[in-house]
């Protein structure tokens, strides 16, 4: 009896990904086209020029995809896309051609949360977690932390009550005057900042639980940035600002989930999402876990933002535990919560 191979969709904001993903091979292809430069002149995504650059990106990706992975569409099993949440418009263009696609070859069509897709991303490399384990998914849409006991069996422990950490880095940045995007060129700068020359707060650390709050720290820097400078910042004083900024939100992300980690007993930790690829973040909590003896898994930085191979991935499971779409409707959401099974 062959493997399941799935083809994988993703297109929930900004970036166009396709990938192929076998059960017994592993990822064969995988596939993505950028938008930053189409949303830069901007200083943020503009959902309908990323709705009809996905419409324009996506059959090329399939056929470099499956080109790539030596696959033909009556070599695959079904085809998985994002099905939320994210920008309507975006979403809405990946799952009417996935479903189209998966129509035309005959094929199951499977809905993934985009946020699974995170999550299993760690099962793409070479050491896997095994289940039971504790995930951090941190990205500029999302900061929760998540009790995983197997595939669709989440306990949320704790998220952001307002702004989520990738939000708060993008913000900050504009407030900087840096350049889209944001979260990425803020820590570049944080590089050259000094320690100690702007504390800011750990937010919530001071009270029990584990659920985030990063709006007040965003607030806090742009007081700090109209206290200390009434013209505009020098460039070692704006490096120190991130810097300072930068600490207080990698110290709030790893001791929220220190507790998390003493909470559930968990000896293994999954580290996800976009700001997953940050490297003060990453350097911070591997040392944490190691003090808390727990082994850390990351996906490896270009698994990190979205991608086409954790939607195949997550939907090779999927496909395997028979959550396929029932009917032909095509169905997309904005907003998803993790712990709700999609509607097929």
């Amino acid at each position: 009896m062959r493997t399941m191979r799935v083809l994988g969709i993703e297109t929930s904001c900004d970036e166009t990904a396709v990938a192929v993903y076998d059960a017994a091979a592993g990822l064969l292809s995988h596939r993505l086209h950028s938008q930053v430069s189409l949303h830069q002149a901007f200083g943020g995504v503009v959902p309908e020029l990323a709705s009809r650059d996905h419409v324009k990106r996506l059959l090329p990706l399939v056929r470099q995809a499956l080109d790539e992975a030596d696959t033909t569409p009556k070599q695959l099993d079904g085809v998985a896309y994002t099905a939320g949440p994210g920008l309507i418009g975006a979403l809405l263009v990946g799952v009417g051609f996935a479903r189209s696609l998966a129509y035309a070859w005959g094929v199951p069509a499977i809905p993934v949360h985009h946020l699974e897709g995170h999550l299993l991303a760690p099962l793409l490399e070479a050491d896997p977690p095994a289940f039971p384990f504790l995930a951090l998914l941190v990205s500029g849409g999302h900061t929760q932390l998540v009790d995983v006991a197997g595939i669709g069996r989440y306990r949320i422990l704790g998220e952001s009550l307002d702004d989520a950490a990738g939000e708060a880095f993008d913000k900050t940045a504009k407030l900087l005057g840096l350049p889209y995007p944001g979260g990425a060129a803020l820590s570049r700068l944080a590089q050259r900042g000094r320690e100690g020359v702007y504390e800011f707060p750990r937010p919530m650390l001071d009270r029990p639980g584990l659920d985030f709050s990063f709006s007040g720290l965003k607030t806090a820097a742009l007081v700090a940035l109209r206290r200390d400078t009434p013209g505009a910042l020098d460039g070692q004083a704006r490096a120190d600002l991130a810097r300072g900024f930068e600490v207080a939100v990698v110290e709030t992300l790893v001791e929220k989930t220190r507790r998390a980690l003493r909470h559930t007993g968990h000896d293994r930790l999954v580290v996800a999402g976009g700001v997953a690829a940050n490297r003060p973040l990453r350097g911070a909590l591997t040392a944490m876990a190691a003090q808390e003896g727990a082994h850390i898994h990351f996906p490896r930085l270009e698994f990190c933002t979205d991608n086409g191979a954790m939607i195949a991935l997550a939907g090779c499971h999927r496909l395997q535990a028979g959550d396929i779409a029932a009917d032909l409707g095509v169905r997309a959401r904005a907003r998803w919560a993790l712990t709700t099974e999609p509607q097929a």
